[in-house]
């Protein structure tokens, strides 16, 4: 059962942020994606998981979870948005996350594709 988008009234949905970007680290994998706020729906994602990058990863002896692979997901991230004609984001932090490491890593290489951070 597909659960559809919460519709929100306009004057909620004038104020939020159109594309924000959310990430998730665990133990072995980065995660991020890039969430369109008004229809609840994701616009991009990259994770260290998907089969062709691990697979790649793991021949050229690269840990999955670093401040490089973060590095790497933000580059991938960056340019799938730019595929789709999304030219700007804004940033959602976790209680726990501040603007260092892998946070930094993630951000700052979606920045140098050419994504503008709102």
């Amino acid at each position: 059962m597909v659960i559809p988008p919460p519709i929100r009234p306009d004057r909620v949905t004038k104020y939020l942020k159109p594309y924000v970007l959310r990430m998730h680290f665990t133990n072995k994998y980065v995660n991020a994606q890039v969430v369109h706020t008004p229809t609840a729906t994701v616009a991009a994602s990259a994770s260290t998981q998907e089969k062709g990058l691990r697979l790649a990863m793991v021949e050229g002896k690269e840990n999955t979870r670093d401040v490089a692979a973060a590095a790497k997901i933000g580059k991938l991230l960056g340019e799938r948005l730019q595929a789709k004609g999304i030219p700007a984001v804004s940033v959602f932090f976790k209680r726990e996350q501040r603007y260092h490491g892998k946070v930094k890593a993630v951000i700052d290489s979606v920045k140098e594709v050419g994504i503008e951070l709102v």
